[in-house]
């Protein structure tokens, strides 16, 4: 089954002359269509998550009520177009970045945590973008929407060329060949436009933090002398270690801990773990490895020992980019001299060992890859005959299709299914899946149609329940305070889900210098 008119095409040059251009009443050309409604002038876009998290329309198959594990997402709002928040800088020499991620809606879904939600916007109006920053990072400086940058900073980008900064774990975004003019449509079938012999993708570069030797070129003698200064002599200055160590960047933590033992000859970890211990010890010791080496330390906790810790496993592995995971790869073996595809191997077995040995391929659609209509209709009905038009899923058919596809393609993937079947992708691989496998391939698809909620759950679920799971929330709450215009995003998905502010949760879960340094990452 095909949409009408056709899909439009990815963003690029005007179609060759002799195309016919598709009817009038076709989707606007910015990709698939936000919203299950006939031809026609389309209603003003909603602004966020609806209260309790509901939505009239659901989309990229989250579920009101339904548990994986403790918990399972709502319907999520429909898709819009946009990204999420620009990423905050930190200290100096980080330069802010000029538009959000791509294939996420053209302004934050989740607003700031005063006046939540904005006020609506008149239909074409360009929203407003929502104020990412927190205390104790410095402002970015940002043009209005749809307008170019200003003189003399960034040029504008070829379509698929990456940005200088991305979130955290994240690949960067598109950019638009043309600020604030709308791509032109093709007529359906029409190839994309490229040059002869152009690349079709450009490669993802690593997170910060992800380039072994990769440092900030910033002085952070006070920071050193500060936590010299809060460990020495009879007793601990506790406050004084939260307030220096959860407001350094990823590429300032080996600046910090090689300042540290040029100027007072000791090793800065060793002396945290003498000086403090339990939950808070951790915290601290997770910020102090750095994202990669952070990453590396959970991968090894995950799979050493009889088990495997498949909730962390999931944590580290699932909706990496490819220069990332190979990143991983590469710090996992120099750590330990042992393969991580190796051990993974190990640990699990059968059709999961399958899913985890595609994932750590590294072989997934970068980001800049265009998402292809056509391509993504191949993609739905594979994916509807592997599952719910026969009596048992092929599911290694599933996994290897969706471990290879980008965000942008998933979140496709799942809108286009739910409008051709009426089912949520999600739903059907709840239904069709069972175990480790089902919770990997849901994750997937919240990555893809929207991670930031994806995050929001997941750190609910440490907290859910009798007892909080200490050790999984100071592992994704210190993956996350990496990216403070990501932690936004979160926050707002989080008081839009569950209705009450995510640091009056964790501050009401915890106690202690424990509860006082998440709760200084959080902020």
């Amino acid at each position: 089954m095909s949409y009408q008119g056709g899909y439009p095409q990815q963003y690029g040059a005007p179609p060759p002359q002799g195309y016919q251009q598709p009817p009038p009443n076709q989707y606007p050309p910015q990709g698939y269509p936000p919203q299950h409604q006939s031809y026609g002038p389309p209603p003003p876009p909603s602004q966020g998550y609806g209260q309790g998290g509901q939505s009239g329309a659901p989309h990229g198959g989250y579920l009101q009520g339904a548990t994986i594990g403790p918990g399972r997402p709502p319907p999520s709002q429909q898709q819009q177009q946009g990204g999420y928040a620009p990423q905050a800088h930190y200290n100096q020499g980080y330069p802010p970045p000029q538009q959000p991620p791509y294939g996420a809606p053209s302004h934050s879904p989740y607003p700031p945590q005063q006046g939540y939600p904005p006020p609506q916007q008149p239909y074409g109006a360009p929203p407003q973008s929502p104020n990412p920053q927190q205390q104790g990072h410095p402002p970015s400086q940002q043009s209005p929407y749809g307008a170019p940058p200003p003189q003399g900073q960034y040029p504008p980008q070829q379509y698929g060329a990456p940005t200088p900064n991305q979130r955290y774990g994240q690949p960067p975004p598109l950019q638009q060949n043309t600020y604030g003019t709308p791509p032109q449509a093709l007529p359906y079938g029409a190839p994309p436009p490229q040059s002869y012999g152009a690349p079709q993708t450009v490669p993802t570069p690593p997170s910060p933090g992800y380039v072994p030797g990769q440092v900030a070129h910033v002085d952070m003698s006070r920071q050193a002398d500060e936590c010299r200064k809060a460990m020495k002599g009879l007793g601990t200055d506790e406050a004084a270690l939260i307030r220096v160590l959860t407001r350094i960047a990823p590429l300032e933590v080996p600046v910090i801990k090689e300042t540290f033992r040029q100027r007072h000859g000791r090793d800065l970890e060793h002396d945290v773990e003498k000086e403090v211990s339990g939950h808070f010890e951790l915290c601290l010791l997770s910020i102090l490895r750095g994202p990669l080496q952070q990453d590396v330390w959970c991968l090894n906790k995950a799979l050493k020992g009889a088990g495997t810790d498949e909730d962390l496993l999931n944590e580290v592995l699932i909706g990496r980019s490819n220069a990332d995971m190979q990143a991983i790869k590469q710090a996992y073996h120099h750590t330990y001299h042992r393969s991580l595809e190796h051990d993974v191997r190990d640990d699990l077995s059968a059709k999961t060992e399958r899913l985890f040995s595609m994932i750590l391929s590294a072989t997934r659609q970068e980001e800049s890859a265009p998402v292809i209509p056509q391509s993504i209709e191949v993609d739905v009905t594979e994916i509807h005959r592997c599952t719910e038009a026969r009596v048992g899923a092929e599911q290694l058919t599933v996994c290897s299709l969706l471990s290879k596809r980008s965000d942008a393609q998933i979140r496709a993937i799942a809108h286009a299914y739910e409008h051709r079947y009426r089912r949520s992708l999600e739903k059907v691989f709840i239904h069709e899946f069972s175990g480790h496998m089902e919770d990997v391939l849901v994750q997937m698809v919240r990555c893809g149609t929207d991670r930031a909620m994806r995050d929001a759950i997941n750190i609910e679920h440490a907290m859910a329940g009798m007892g909080t799971k200490d050790e999984m929330l100071v592992t994704r709450i210190v993956k996350l305070h990496w990216d403070p215009a990501h932690l936004q995003q979160i926050k707002g998905a989080y008081k839009a889900r569950y209705r009450q502010d995510l640091i009056g949760r964790v501050r009401g879960e915890t106690s202690g210098d424990y509860g006082r340094c998440l709760v200084a990452m959080l902020q």
